[in-house]
């Protein structure tokens, strides 16, 4: 068994990536009362995120699968930038709506985004699978070329939307 440290990350490891694999596999396979992927899609596309389901499926699997790999502790830092990421773009589709959860605001992709990047910047710790794999799937370049990547496409993502919803605005002026 580990230390109190190794116990405290493996806990927070399974929660935080337990609840994102669990927004992600709502998204992709309607699991947990979610909307699955053609509701997902058009929910999305409706926010500015086009094509929408392009979008769905990219969210859905960055959750679905950076969730998992966090709860697992595998290939824990690429997969952390991939939920940090996912939740920044998710937090700007709440941004308007203030800070708190309770008022749809972005507290809550806001917080996972956090955690992550915090569980990325600690290590699993000795209680997962990057451990017992000497930490093959998790080396510091990976984590930093995986932040890089994933954050760009993050930005990318953002201006798109912002982009779409530039000019949905001006159309609306126009009628």
């Amino acid at each position: 068994m580990g230390s109190a440290r190794d116990l405290g990350l493996l806990v927070l490891r399974l929660g935080i990536g337990g609840a994102v694999f669990a927004h992600g596999a709502q998204k992709l396979f309607g699991w947990f009362g979610g909307a699955g992927p053609e509701a997902t899609a058009a929910s999305m596309e409706s926010k500015g995120f086009e094509p929408g389901d392009r979008n769905a499926l990219l969210s859905g699997v960055s959750e679905t699968l950076g969730g998992a790999m966090i709860a697992a502790g595998l290939g824990t830092g690429p997969a952390a930038a991939a939920v940090s990421s996912s939740m920044a773009v998710a937090s700007t589709t709440h941004v308007d709506n203030g800070y708190f959860n309770s008022k749809g605001g972005f507290e809550l992709p806001a917080a996972y985004a956090i955690s992550a990047t915090a569980i990325a910047m600690t290590g699993p710790g000795k209680l997962s699978l990057d451990h017992v794999t000497r930490n093959v799937f998790n080396r510091k370049w990976m984590r930093r070329v995986a932040y890089l990547v994933t954050f760009g496409l993050a930005a990318y993502v953002i201006s798109e939307r912002q982009a779409t919803l530039d000019s949905r605005s001006m159309d609306r002026a126009r009628s």
